[in-house]
């Protein structure tokens, strides 16, 4: 069994070995994951960690207490290879399903294994499904309280840079449900991410396309009520949180934006490396995803001739094939990282 480090521990708690994981794996003070590592900050709402896992050489998994939502959470960090001096951070989001499923970058793509090597500390959020990674008006009886807007830009942030070491320098990226919410953090709090990167997201809140598609996501799927989210359809908050209405304020922020076309690619092939479904359920899932995508294409491009519109630099990356699933994102990670780099190297 793992063993965990309970409460909040200081740097000479780890100094004496642990075994860690089915191998017996030695962590000490003087690894990448527990090197300088420290959990006794608390966020200005008293938020906390609660616990550290440290899991292998590079691995912890932190659980949060958020203050907000009075409840935990995990977060799984990846730690740089070298804790020589404060390095920057990447915030990592899943999709619809909150990282709590099996559709997870961990598990669905090589992303650990290709930011392994990039000097950074790699945040993976793990919560907040069919939520929107927002901060809703009231309690919902099928998801519960949901502050996550709070949760991402003022709780965790600070624990993060307390717990890690951390030069302060975030950037931020996500796919699907994330799009929206990470565009929208970007605006609400600039210059807390120094770049964003956005793959088959949505990115309007106020056409009926849009309405009808966070309808599906937290009513169809999630069980949750809307209304409880923004309030009915003619609430402000509906405009607040539509990033291309305030698109002005992404000005500053390094940005990717990427889509498919919703045709068919080298990716949804029954029984392919990206597919999660069983190889005689791919052809439907794959119609689903291909209409998802080709709506999300027409929003991407709705911010495009916005961002144009108020002379806001940002790359868009349009791949002439491919519907809503993993395969297509690890690709568009890889090509966004560049953009990622500018804003993580950027000088503090």
């Amino acid at each position: 069994m793992n063993p965990r480090i309970t409460g909040r521990i200081a740097v000479a708690a780890l100094a004496a070995t642990v075994s860690i994981g089915l191998g017996g794996y030695p962590a000490t003070a003087d690894t990448p994951a527990a090197a300088a590592l420290n959990s006794t900050a608390k966020s200005a709402d008293g938020s906390y960690i609660k616990n550290v896992e440290i899991k292998d050489a590079r691995n912890i998994r932190l659980t949060v207490f958020s203050a907000a939502m009075n409840q935990t959470f995990p977060v799984d960090v990846l730690r740089p290879e070298d804790t020589s001096a404060p390095r920057p951070t990447l915030y990592l989001l899943n999709g619809a399903g909150g990282g709590v499923d099996d559709a997870t970058w961990q598990l669905r793509t090589d992303a650990l294994e290709f930011l392994s090597d990039k000097n950074i500390n790699v945040v993976q959020i793990v919560g907040g499904a069919f939520a929107w990674y927002t901060d809703w008006v009231k309690t919902d009886p099928a998801l519960g309280v949901n502050r996550w807007s709070t949760y991402l830009a003022e709780e965790l942030p600070p624990l993060i840079d307390a717990a890690l070491n951390t030069n302060r320098v975030n950037a931020i990226a996500g796919i699907s449900m994330a799009g929206l919410p990470i565009l929208n953090m970007a605006i609400a709090h600039p210059g807390m991410f120094r770049s964003a990167a956005s793959y088959s997201g949505l990115y309007q809140t106020t056409t009926p396309i849009a309405r009808e598609a966070v309808k599906a996501v937290t009513e169809l799927y999630g069980g949750g009520d809307v209304t409880n989210m923004w309030g009915p359809e003619n609430d402000p908050l509906w405009a607040a949180n539509d990033p291309t209405l305030n698109a002005e304020k992404l000005r500053g922020t390094k940005l990717f934006i990427s889509s498919g076309t919703g045709i068919p690619g080298i990716w949804d092939v029954p029984g392919g490396k990206f597919r999660m479904e069983k190889p005689s359920e791919t052809p439907q899932t794959v119609a689903l995803g291909g209409f998802i995508e080709a709506n999300v294409e027409l929003s991407t491009l709705t911010l495009q001739q916005k961002l144009d519109s108020l002379g806001i630099p940002a790359t868009f990356n349009y791949r002439p094939t491919g519907t809503h699933s993993w395969g297509y994102w690890q690709d568009d990670l890889k090509t966004s990282w560049p953009v990622l780099a500018a804003g993580l190297y950027s000088a503090p």
